[in-house]
């Protein structure tokens, strides 16, 4: 019997149980998980960080009012009630590079152990929630290995272990597993577009020898980026992602790609840009920053980002969808109003051609 599905087939990103990407810390007390998160996030400030953790009242009233408190340099403190929910959490969690979960409360999909003769009841009542320990910390250099942990896993005693003091080699442990989960990057080629200035597809227009939309692929393709066209129509090759936000010009095509893939970042690059080449898209990986919502290029007199020479992470999908949901169309108001990376150059690079006279005196100035 064919099973009932009540949705649709959607390609998901992929999470850990609350976050893109967690590690539980558990094994001693929450003093000593709260501070030696507090000493690796500062080895590892390049990144966007969280700690998950739970309240210690024994009584917590529910707040009537939500209070969201904001410094007048940015700083924002937030109290409010509510109940813990993956699908709220990972939303909430979906902009940081690793969330650090306090694991005497909540099971982790990664786990960093503390072994702590104090709490050895502790760990052997969490002992299922083991499934996936990244390395061990010792409170103590003479503290031995629980038995119940070598019967349960043969092999602990293989994984590395640090003393407790130990954090700058923490922190790159840490490091190296936030790092496993960078998102790789695809291209994104937008083709389509009216035209109405030029009065032909700009996308097809000859600069070096061929349509400037296969120019264009293969730049980012030299750059070994598996590549996409994005179209309007219903496209049936496997190298074209199809509108599925309707009428929304490159903000659509941006979706729609997040759509099929919301685990890779993606590389966009209008075709009305010819003087863009592959130095400046060397330059624009070589800086990229995943910490951001995305990289993107501005011209040096320009005030604003180019929103279509940008690379956009995963973490920017549910922003723009946010932005689409108050009625905002625009992946530059987006940009702009969030945290970027911003690649600097200068303007005669990032010219848009739209008119048949610029495009002639474009192709004479690219010719010699």
């Amino acid at each position: 019997m064919k099973k009932h599905k009540k949705h649709a087939n959607l390609e998901r990103r992929n999470n850990d149980n609350f976050a893109p990407n967690e590690i539980s810390i558990l094994g001693t007390n929450c003093n000593n998980i709260s501070d030696l998160v507090s000493k690796v996030s500062e080895k590892l400030s390049k990144y966007k960080l969280a700690y998950f953790d739970a309240s210690h009242a024994k009584d917590v009233a529910e707040n009537r009012l939500s209070e969201y408190v904001f410094h007048h340099e940015g700083n924002l403190q937030i109290t409010k009630s509510g109940n813990i929910n993956k699908f709220e959490q990972r939303l909430q969690f979906s902009q940081y590079d690793s969330i650090f979960i306090n694991g005497n409360h909540y099971q982790g999909a990664k786990q960093i152990l503390i072994l702590d003769e104090a709490k050895e009841a502790s760990v052997l009542k969490r002992l299922e929630q083991l499934d996936n320990i990244q390395f061990m910390v010792k409170l103590k250099s003479e503290t031995e290995y629980f038995d119940f942990l070598v019967e349960k896993y043969p092999n602990i005693k293989n994984k590395i272990c640090y003393t407790i003091d130990e954090v700058d080699a923490i922190a790159n442990h840490i490091n190296n597993l936030v790092q496993e989960k960078i998102a790789p990057i695809k291209g994104l080629v937008l083709v389509g577009g009216k035209s109405t200035r030029m009065g032909t597809d700009k996308s097809e227009l000859n600069y070096f020898g061929k349509a400037q939309k296969n120019h264009v692929k293969n730049l980012l393709e030299n750059q070994n980026l598996q590549t996409f066209y994005s179209v309007g129509y219903e496209g049936n090759k496997v190298d074209e992602i199809s509108d599925k936000f309707i009428n929304l010009g490159p903000f659509g095509g941006i979706c729609s790609a997040f759509q099929k893939d919301p685990n890779s970042a993606w590389f966009v690059l209008a075709t009305d840009v010819p003087f863009v080449d592959s130095t400046i898209i060397q330059q624009l990986l070589k800086h990229r920053n995943p910490s951001k919502v995305a990289t993107a290029i501005k011209g040096k007199s320009k005030e604003f980002v180019e929103p279509l020479i940008t690379i956009y992470e995963p973490k920017a999908y549910p922003i723009l969808l946010q932005y689409l949901a108050q009625g905002y169309s625009c992946p530059r108001k987006m940009l702009i109003n969030s945290d970027v990376e911003i690649v600097e150059i200068d303007d005669a690079f990032i010219r848009n051609i739209n008119t048949p006279e610029e495009f002639e005196a474009a192709k004479k100035e690219i010719k010699n």
